[in-house]
């Protein structure tokens, strides 16, 4: 299988995010991807850096303004006296206000929706390589390929248009499916993730021709909190094409499984002609989160049954945590997608 990544992912290394009241190491590493892309590498799947697709894609699914201050940030942010070499907003509108600012101090607020997006000199270059990690991907299959991965990093589903938020700045997996909705007429993404792709739906809310469905642990009393609620369906031109499968904590791989079922079906009833999947690892029985119990051989089941619906596929990387294990599960999802599908990547 084709696996898209670039080094400058290591350009992004924030030392610490706010967990629980306090500052934490960082959750989302380097040692994350550099351990997914050697795992890929003594796999025998064949590993190159995506092409320079320039602004386009990110503007067909983000705000300029967006994009502009997600370019300019660090450097003026370090224009303030003392300010630290890591951006942490201290003030956002929250539900009563919506004016912009246009002090730095402000828009770090107005545009980082949470504690858990830290923004240091190399996150603006690794985010743009990571979006085009995921539309490179999408050219692949685009090209003929049944399925393609893309190593992102940073990942992305929980950016919307205008906002970063939860270790996310672009959205990757809505910059390849905008990308693929250019040359082709429907596209459905599933998010499999531990947590619920907030950005991913934001963006794609009030659209038909983009089906998004996200399997992930009940929001009631997990991040992202404010989304993925089943009640969730779309909204105007949009209702009925999202959604949302919420899972008890402590699900393992049966509820899973059933689940994803459930969500399948939709996305056959849909019919798109590409779907792009948000590949998390964090649902991992052994993941720090712990809140889902997906084990290896569950992530191998979860590949084979979205490699069976017969589309051409996107991979695109999103979470997962427990960096030992992250490779071994990498290869077992690679694997039992390329098994379902007849082998080697190949269409059965």
């Amino acid at each position: 299988m084709d696996v898209v990544f670039s080094e400058a992912h290591a350009r992004h290394a924030p030392t610490q995010f706010m967990l629980r009241g306090n500052f934490a190491p960082m959750a989302e590493t380097t040692a994350r991807a550099e351990s997914l892309v050697a795992a890929a590498r003594q796999a025998g799947h064949r590993v190159t850096a995506p092409d320079d697709f320039g602004m386009g894609p990110l503007a067909a699914v983000h705000g300029l303004d967006y994009l502009e201050f997600l370019e300019t940030a660090h450097r003026r942010w370090m224009e303030l006296p003392g300010a630290n070499a890591e951006i942490h907003p201290h003030s956002y509108p929250g539900r009563h206000m919506r004016t912009r600012p246009d002090s730095i101090a402000g828009q770090v607020g107005y545009y980082i929706g949470d504690m858990s997006a830290p923004m240091v000199a190399g996150t603006w270059a690794a985010a743009v390589a990571s979006a085009h990690a995921s539309v490179q991907a999408t050219e692949l299959v685009l090209a003929g390929a049944p399925v393609a991965y893309a190593l992102c990093r940073p990942p992305g589903h929980h950016a919307f248009a205008d906002q970063a938020g939860g270790f996310c700045f672009v959205n990757n997996v809505a910059v390849a499916a905008q990308h693929a909705r250019g040359k082709v007429g429907r596209v459905a993404i599933v998010d499999v993730d531990v947590h619920h792709g907030n950005g991913t739906q934001g963006i794609f809310y009030e659209r038909s021709d983009v089906f998004f469905c996200s399997l992930h642990a009940d929001p009631a009393t997990f991040y992202p909190y404010f989304a993925g609620y089943a009640g969730e369906r779309g909204a105007g031109a949009g209702t009925g094409y999202t959604m949302n499968l919420p899972l008890a904590h402590g699900s393992g791989d049966n509820a899973y499984l059933d689940a994803l079922d459930r969500g399948l079906d939709a996305v056959r009833r849909y019919a798109p002609d590409v779907l792009l999947v948000s590949l998390g690892f964090d649902a991992y029985e052994r993941d720090p989160l712990g809140v889902l119990k997906i084990s290896t051989d569950g992530f191998a089941a979860i590949a084979a049954r979205i490699a069976r619906l017969r589309l051409p596929t996107v991979l695109v990387q999103e979470g997962g945590y427990h960096v030992e294990d992250l490779g071994r599960n990498l290869v077992a999802f690679l694997a039992g997608f390329e098994t379902a599908i007849g082998g080697g990547g190949r269409r059965g």
